[in-house]
């Protein structure tokens, strides 16, 4: 039994064994068969899945705002020159760099004697061309009164002349006394004549007086308007700037002396491209009265200014494109002329537009969208505006698709994708507050204060800042930079 036993088990390790050996033969002959085939057996590849950031996007009307860069500037600026040369006497207290003046203050007087002199000479002459109006006048009645004197004596010659006709007609006369009488009368009539004379010509010497009192009369005027021009007067409210005048000092006649500027009335210049210049018009051709608004930045803050489209240039300037821009402030304290200052326009609001990352459009003009069985599908979309980090596009059957933020070379039509959706990555981070020690708060203080090219409300505002217990991190952060801290 024992021997019959044995004798199995060893037939089934010998069973076993020749088994292992066969299989071990017939993967050699395989692996060699596959070696010595034409064509690897080439195994299926499994698919690649992209996870990606979509966004929802959602039709809305939107005001394009078109940016630019200008530089702020004065409507009202006035040159104040001398309109006469000489030395200068008397200065007004605020005729210094930066010096507020109101309208009508007397700020600059030339040496007047000169002018003085030649007005009291011009009116001396007025003088005599009056007194000669009055003798002419004089002269004239009494020549016409001679005048009428001779008439009536003629007109008793001439009647004495007919009587001593008549006289010799009835055989009484004489004819001698008739050819006295028609000589008396004829002498009566050249007299009258001779007087006539007289009268014209003392009627055009009346005539020239008056017309010497009128040239007078504008010497005169032109004398006092040079004696005036010596007193520089202020025509509005302002400040001066370009000062480079002292007392004592010689002028010459249109001799620029300073500048008058207007710190009330301020616009803002800035220019765009044609393509957006065409923007801002009207179907008939006018420029649209656009809100803008106007930033400057001074030290971390940012002064603030609306303002509102006036004018465009009427060219595009030398050697320039584009078209130039006037639009102008409201109510800009702290604006100065000469700022350079950032530009945001309103354009005319969009309807029924797509705001989407840049990243999601290529260069052809389309982007990619998320079908339901999650694989993509390239959507064609209009480009209407570049704002920022963000595009306002056009397109049809897009309304509450889902779009890849973010397009990439390994992004196609057709590709399987694990969208991710969440929270838009560009989400304001919190501002980071500071706590500053006494030495550090009390150099950045004194920094502000010394500093005389900031704004006085800009400089009130930044110094309350600092006052606080807790400081903003970025304001220190510029202001140390200007410091060099």
């Amino acid at each position: 039994m024992r021997f019959l036993r044995q004798s199995l088990t060893g037939l089934f390790l010998a069973a076993v064994t020749l088994a292992l050996l066969i299989y071990a033969g017939q993967m050699i002959a395989s692996a060699i068969q596959i070696r010595l085939a034409d064509a690897p057996i080439a195994e299926a590849p499994r698919e690649r899945v992209f996870a990606v950031n979509v966004v929802t996007a959602a039709a809305e009307t939107i005001s394009p705002v078109l940016p630019a860069f200008g530089e702020v500037q004065s409507r009202r600026t006035l040159e104040l020159r001398a309109a006469t040369g000489g030395r200068i006497v008397e200065l007004a207290e605020s005729f210094q760099e930066g010096g507020d003046v109101k309208a009508g203050q007397m700020l600059i007087r030339i040496d007047p004697a000169d002018a003085q002199s030649a007005l009291d000479r011009v009116t001396s002459d007025l003088w005599d061309a009056e007194t000669e109006v009055r003798d002419a006048a004089r002269a004239l009645e009494l020549a016409r009164d001679e005048q009428a004197a001779a008439e009536d004596q003629a007109a008793l010659r001439e009647r004495a002349f007919q009587r001593q006709n008549d006289l010799q007609s009835r055989g009484v006369g004489t004819t001698t006394a008739v050819e006295i009488a028609e000589l008396a009368a004829s002498s009566a009539r050249q007299s009258v004549v001779s007087l006539r004379q007289a009268v014209a010509e003392s009627e055009a010497r009346v005539d020239q007086a008056a017309t010497k009192v009128s040239r007078a009369k504008i010497v005169l005027a032109e004398a006092k308007r040079r004696l005036s021009d010596t007193v520089v007067i202020a025509d509005f409210d302002g400040t001066l700037a370009d000062v480079s005048l002292v007392r004592g000092g010689l002028v010459s006649a249109n001799e620029k002396l300073a500048s008058l500027v207007d710190g009330s009335e301020l616009e803002v210049s800035f220019r765009v491209s044609t393509a957006q210049y065409s923007r801002l018009l009207e179907e008939n051709g006018e420029l649209i009265l656009a809100p803008v608004s106007v930033t400057l930045d001074v030290a971390g803050i940012d002064l603030m200014a609306h303002a509102r489209i006036d004018r465009d240039s009427a060219g595009a300037g030398a050697g320039q494109t584009g078209r130039l821009i006037f639009a102008r402030l409201d109510d800009a304290p702290g604006f100065k002329p000469g700022d350079f200052v950032t530009v945001a326009v309103q354009e005319p609001p969009l309807e029924n537009v797509y705001r989407l990352p840049s990243l999601s459009v290529n260069a052809a003009g389309s982007v990619l969208v998320l079908r339901d069985d999650n694989r993509l599908e390239a959507l064609p979309v209009t480009v209407l505006r570049r704002q920022g980090d963000d595009i306002l596009v056009r397109a049809t059957d897009l309304e509450g698709r889902e779009v890849v933020q973010a397009r990439s070379p390994l992004l196609g039509s057709g590709i399987a994708v694990r969208p991710i959706r969440g929270q838009d990555a560009r989400d304001v981070e919190e501002q980071v507050m500071l706590e500053l020690s006494e030495e550090r708060r009390a150099r950045l203080v004194a920094f502000v204060q010394a500093n005389t090219h900031m704004p006085a409300e800009a400089k009130a505002r930044l110094l309350a800042q600092l006052e606080k217990p807790q400081v903003p991190q970025q304001m220190v952060e510029r202001i140390e930079s200007r410091m060099g801290g």
